[in-house]
């Protein structure tokens, strides 16, 4: 690991601001961060605590560029990203843990060892060959089970994806969606049996809960075989939802009345009717 000297790069931080302009240069950029850790009130406050949240939103809002098909803010949210590695790695330097040079050098380490069919000797044929080798040179990494190294802390539907990719890297997968499907049928029975069955007064059983996480963890395996990402899904069901709610709420705005004065029939009736429009528009 590279030796750090905090005391002796705080040496010359006038030069450096005073010869400090934007830069496509990434020393440049290190030296920024530098500049705005040793000077700003606010940078100099930070630690990797405080700044977690900032990780996780920034990352999303580069998700959301993609999804936009938005390059120009792609580009703007992939440098956010991008200072949130540096600024750590430049917290992690001061406490003499490690830098920013440490956190490359891992990295492309670590892709060229996952890499024996570029860099070694290791033949493959297809992207499930890659796949599987990478999960087998993860365990060979010290991992006692190939779903170790999933966060806790991932949305549910991703971690339950990944948590299935990685089963089936290792081949304990259906071998498509159709017998995946039957399980979301069998599931269904079993969620509407304990509903049937699993009421204690005006709360729901703990068999109840069990059954309706079954049900989602197994649309998810569906989802996946068909293909898709359940998190993908599930938040363009949500931007739909959201703008046939806000037509709704316009719509009758514009009639001078009140959403919560407003009935389910009535504005069951607009929603339908918005359906139907988007339907004849696509």
């Amino acid at each position: 690991m590279s030796e750090v000297n905090v005391e002796s790069e705080s040496e010359g931080m006038d030069e450096k601001i005073g010869r400090m302009k934007p830069s496509s240069s990434f020393k440049d950029f290190v030296d920024l961060v530098e500049i705005l850790r040793n000077r700003c009130p606010w940078d100099r406050e930070q630690t990797h605590e405080s700044l977690k949240d900032h990780l996780i939103e920034e990352a999303y809002e580069a998700v959301d560029a993609i999804e936009n098909q938005d390059q120009a803010e792609l580009s703007r949210e992939l440098g956010d990203l991008l200072l949130q590695v540096v600024f750590h790695s430049r917290m992690a330097q001061e406490q003499h843990h490690f830098t920013i040079e440490d956190v490359v050098y891992r990295i492309s380490e670590k892709l060229i060892r996952r890499h024996p069919h570029i860099f070694a000797n290791t033949e493959v044929e297809n992207v499930a060959d890659v796949a599987r080798n990478w999960e087998s040179i993860k365990m060979g990494e010290g991992r006692t089970s190939v779903l170790d190294g999933l966060p806790v802390q991932l949305p549910a539907l991703i971690r339950a994806h990944r948590m299935q990719e990685k089963a089936s890297n290792v081949g304990f997968d259906w071998g498509n969606w159709k017998p995946a499907f039957e399980k979301v049928k069998e599931e269904i029975d079993e969620l509407e049996n304990a509903l049937d069955h699993g009421f204690d007064g005006n709360e729901l059983s703990a068999k109840i809960r069990e059954e309706f996480g079954d049900l989602l963890f197994s649309l998810v395996n569906v989802s996946r075989l068909m293909g898709f990402q359940s998190e993908e899904l599930l938040r363009e069901a949500g931007r739909k939802f959201e703008k046939r709610f806000r037509s709704i709420e316009l719509e009758l705005r514009e009639a001078g009345k009140k959403i919560n004065d407003t009935s389910l029939e009535e504005m069951d009736e607009i929603w339908n009717r918005i359906k139907r429009s988007e339907s004849r528009d696509s």
